[in-house]
C-alpha cells in the first residue's frame, strides 16, 4: 500500500474481513469512505431481506466506529444483468460460470471503482486475502498478483481476472494475515463483526441448491442421459443442471455393465443431452482457455513456460506448462487431471505469483 494519503474507497460488506482491510487503511492515513453494495440478493434468491438488513448495519456500525461517512450503493440491476443473467445464460449453452470471478472484475472492481473515479477517489480495498507487489519503476501503478500468506483463506485465484488496470487500483491490507488474526483483530478494535460467519460462494444462492435454482428460474426441460457409446441410460428434468465430472444426481435406473459408477462427461445443450460414462474417460492431460488476462508481461508470449494450474478457488496446484498465443492459452500438464468443465477459471502460477488466467474452453489453439 502507498505510504502517500489516497482517496480509498472500502467495500464494507458487513463481514470481519472488509471491516479490518478498511481499518487498517484508515489508521494509514488515507482519506477512506465506506461504501456497502446492495445487489438485491434476497429478491434474486425469493427470500426476506433480513440477512441482507443485518449486513447493512453492521456495515454502517463498522463505519461509525471507524469514524469514516458511509454509503449504500445501488447496484441491483447491474448486478443481476451481468451475474446473474450470465450465470443463467453460461448452463443453458452448456457451461459452468464461475460468478464469483465476473462480479469481482464486474461489479466490485470495475463498477466501483468507475462511479468512485468521477468523484476522486484513486482506489478500493477490500477484504480479499491476496497480496500486490509493486513491479518496476512506477510503484504505485505496476503490480504482480500474488498468494496471501494464508494460504488457506488465499483468493488470488478469484482475483486475477481483474488484470493490470483494475489491480493497480486495488488495496488488499489482509495479504499478510490469517483468519485467525483477522477476527483477533477485529475483536481488539471493538468490531462487533468478529465472530460474523464468511460468506458463501455463490451469494445469491443462499441454500446451497444451484440445481433447484436453475429449475426454479428456468424451468424443466426433460431429455436424454447417454453412455460414451450413444446408448440412452436414464432421463434428467434439465441438461443446464449437470457439469462435468459430477456423480450425484443422476438417478440412472440401472448400473453400468461394469458395476463402477459412472460420471458425467459432456453436456450438450444443442441437442439437451448429458453424456455420462467411468471415471476414466475424465482425465486429461492439456486444457485450453480461451479470453485470457495476462498478468506477466516479462514471460514471452508463445513458448511453454514452466508453471502451476490451477482450475477451482480452492483446488491443488498442478505442474505444467503454458503457452499464450493471442487470446488463447494452452496448459500441457505434467501429470493428468480430470476434465474441467467450460466455463472454469485456469490460473497459472509461477510459484505465490499470478502469471495469468483464461476461462476453460473446448476449442484448441489454432
Amino acid at each position: 500500500m502507498s505510504t502517500d494519503p489516497v482517496r480509498i474507497l472500502a467495500t464494507l460488506s458487513g463481514g470481519v474481513d472488509s471491516a479490518v482491510a478498511a481499518a487498517r487503511v484508515v489508521e494509514a492515513g488515507h482519506e477512506v469512505t465506506g461504501i456497502h453494495l446492495d445487489l438485491g440478493l434476497a429478491r434474486i434468491a425469493g427470500s426476506d431481506d433480513q440477512g441482507a438488513g443485518r449486513d447493512v448495519d453492521d456495515a454502517r456500525r463498522v463505519a461509525d466506529a471507524l469514524g469514516i461517512p458511509f454509503e449504500v450503493w445501488d447496484l441491483s440491476e447491474e448486478f443481476e444483468r451481468t451475474i446473474v443473467a450470465g450465470f443463467l445464460a453460461g448452463y443453458q449453452e452448456g457451461v459452468t460460470p464461475n460468478p464469483c470471478v465476473v462480479c469481482n472484475r464486474r461489479i466490485k472492481f470495475e463498477a466501483v471503482l468507475t462511479r468512485g473515479g468521477y468523484r476522486g477517489f484513486g482506489a478500493v480495498s477490500t477484504g480479499h486475502y491476496a497480496r500486490l507487489e509493486p513491479r518496476g519503476e512506477r510503484q504505485g501503478f505496476r503490480v504482480e498478483l500474488h498468494r496471501a500468506a494464508d494460504l488457506a483463506k488465499d483468493q488470488s485465484y478469484v482475483l486475477a481476472a481483474l488484470g493490470r488496470e483494475w489491480l493497480a487500483r486495488a488495496v488488499f491490507p489482509l495479504a499478510e494475515a490469517s483468519k485467525g488474526e483477522v477476527r483477533a483483530e477485529a475483536a481488539a478494535r471493538g468490531l462487533r463483526v468478529h465472530e460474523r460467519r464468511d460468506s458463501l460462494d455463490v451469494c445469491f444462492i443462499p441454500d446451497g441448491d444451484t440445481a433447484g435454482f436453475l429449475r426454479r428460474t428456468l424451468g424443466e426441460n426433460p431429455g436424454e442421459i447417454v453412455d460414451e457409446d450413444g446408448r440412452v441410460v436414464g432421463e434428467h428434468r434439465g441438461a443446464y443442471a449437470f457439469t462435468v465430472g459430477q456423480r450425484k444426481g443422476l438417478r440412472l435406473p440401472r448400473p453400468a455393465a461394469d458395476g463402477e459408477p459412472r460420471y458425467v462427461l459432456e453436456v450438450h445443450p444443442e441437442s439437451n443431452t448429458v453424456v455420462v460414462g467411468p471415471e476414466a474417460l475424465l482425465f486429461v492431460s492439456t486444457l485450453h482457455g480461451a479470453g485470457v488476462v495476462w498478468l506477466a508481461d516479462d514471460v514471452p508470449a508463445g513458448e511453454p513456460t514452466p508453471c502451476h494450474v490451477q482450475v477451482r478457488a480452492h483446488g491443488t496446484p498442478e505442474p505444467a506448462h503454458v503457452t499464450v498465443v493471442g487470446d488463447r492459452m494452452l496448459v500441457e500438464l505434467e501429470r493428468p487431471m480430470r476434465k474441467v468443465a467450460q466455463g472454469q477459471a485456469l490460473v497459472v502460477y509461477a510459484g505465490t505469483r499470478v502469471l495469468g488466467q483464461a476461462t476453460a474452453s473446448r476449442a484448441p489453439i489454432g
